[in-house]
């Protein structure tokens, strides 16, 4: 009997250091990772708040959070090119394929991988390491710091993410304003105003911007050259549903790496279009250049249902003798845009503080909202003095947007364009007829008279939006 008793205590003993062995295993594999290193453990549950997926630490209070952001634009154009000097094809494209991941950790910490892989091409977009300071609670306490590849604080058009620009495409004069660079960025507003400053280098979001920058190093030993960008925004108006916004900013820039031909730079855009792929204005290489100046003026505002926005900016290039002239110290281009739209249905416009520009409408219905929209913008590449003759352009749109729920939209666009007798894409294009009636791509002979030169059409645009 006691033979049988120690024999049972025995197993019992056998089972539960067992069982510890199998329970310090199993805390083994959930507490180390990958590289066998012990981690701390945070619960985290997911959401989907507006539709985008969200996880979250349980607490609420920011420590941990991941996210997605991705978009697809499915775009369609027809263009009014009957009487146009240059034939355009019509067609249909994806003008975003965005796929981003973005986090914060510790509360404090913030990441964010952007890649875009419309046009069957890999583009690197906002690739960023941040801090932003909050409080214990997990709010924000207004002051930011990022380091990577992110637009410039200086444009509000510019800056404003695609997602919730009001227009298929920007306006022209957006080409004058710099998007995405390496850089390092400060951010601080508040209530009823926002600052911004930052240190730029480099783009490297394209194949070719990195090849040439790569080979002006080894090849030239070139310094990658520099931009100080500023950018301020007073509020005097700001309540739940009405807000005037009033903006100016600068940026000094150096030449880079990038720039095709060391000290030389060029300037060159589609009018208002992906699927139209010629660049009418276009200023050829601009040589002698020894910095780029850019300034700023913003005013935008917004009551309920009501919203205008309008920038005027010029770029002023300096160096000796500008472009190969000689005595000529600078060069000037200029655009500007003015806009306004209005939601028929009882939503209003939001505004982000921290951005300083609008964002995602507020609709009126269950069903969504319509937007009716109109802009004038014009854009001038030419600088007579200097010898730059990159063309200049205006042009007005018409937009109707259906806000149906915070992932989707469809929009509709009808533009009407006019080129200048300059606007001849780099000498490719044809820009009027010569003295023998016959078409002619070089701007001296051109016999039209004065304004009746250059590229003109119409054009209807179409997207269908989802972001998620």
């Amino acid at each position: 009997m006691k033979i049988k008793i120690f024999t049972l205590i025995g197993t019992m003993f056998a089972l539960f250091a067992s069982a510890q062995h199998e329970e310090q295993v199993q805390d083994t594999i959930l507490f180390t990772n990958q590289y066998g290193v012990v981690v701390d453990r945070h619960p985290l549950e997911p959401e989907a708040r507006n539709g985008i997926l969200t996880i979250e630490s349980k607490d609420h209070n920011g420590t941990y959070k991941l996210w997605l952001d991705n978009r697809v634009y499915f775009d369609g154009g027809y263009f009014f090119d009957q009487n146009a000097l240059n034939a355009i094809g019509n067609g249909l494209t994806i003008r975003r394929a965005r796929m981003a991941i973005k986090t914060i950790l510790y509360k404090n910490w913030y990441g964010e991988i952007d890649l875009d892989f419309a046009g069957a091409e890999l583009e690197m977009k906002d690739m960023i390491i941040g801090y932003v300071s909050r409080t214990n609670e997990g709010l924000f306490r207004k002051f930011r710091v990022k380091a990577g590849n992110f637009k410039e604080g200086l444009s509000m058009e510019t800056t404003t993410t695609s997602r919730y620009v009001t227009f298929i495409e920007r306006s022209l004069r957006s080409k004058l304003t710099p998007s995405r660079h390496l850089g390092l960025q400060f951010t601080r507003y508040e209530n009823h105003w926002l600052a911004i400053a930052g240190i730029h280098f480099q783009p490297v979001g394209e194949l070719e911007e990195n090849t040439i920058s790569k080979d002006h190093n080894k090849d030239d030993g070139m310094d990658e050259g520099y931009s100080l960008t500023f950018r301020g925004v007073i509020l005097p108006v700001r309540t739940k549903k009405s807000i005037l916004h009033i903006g100016a900013g600068y940026s000094y820039r150096t030449p880079k790496t990038t720039w095709e031909y060391p000290n030389t730079f060029r300037y060159s855009t589609r009018s208002i279009s992906s699927i139209n792929r010629k660049k009418y204005l276009d200023t050829d290489d601009i040589g002698n250049i020894d910095n780029i100046s850019i300034f700023n003026l913003e005013l935008a505002g917004a009551y309920n249902n009501f919203m205008f926005q309008a920038e005027y900016t010029t770029n002023t290039i300096a160096g000796t003798d500008v472009n190969n002239v000689a005595g000529i110290s600078s060069g000037k281009l200029e655009g500007a845009y003015a806009q306004a739209a209005v939601l028929l249905f009882g939503g209003h416009y939001q505004y982000n503080n921290a951005e300083g520009e609008f964002t995602q409408v507020n609709r009126g219905r269950s069903w969504g909202d319509i937007e009716l929209a109109f802009r004038y913008d014009y854009i001038n590449m030419n600088d007579l003095d200097a010898h730059i003759y990159g063309g200049a352009a205006n042009a007005m749109t018409f937009g109707i947007n259906y806000h149906v729920n915070t992932n989707v939209k469809f929009m509709l666009n009808y533009t009407m364009i006019d080129h200048d007798r300059y606007a001849n894409g780099k000498g490719k294009l044809y820009v009027g007829h010569d003295a023998y009636g016959n078409l002619t791509k070089d701007f001296n002979e051109v016999v039209e008279e004065t304004g009746k030169g250059g590229d003109d059409f119409g054009m209807i645009q179409a997207r269908i939006e989802i972001d998620f």
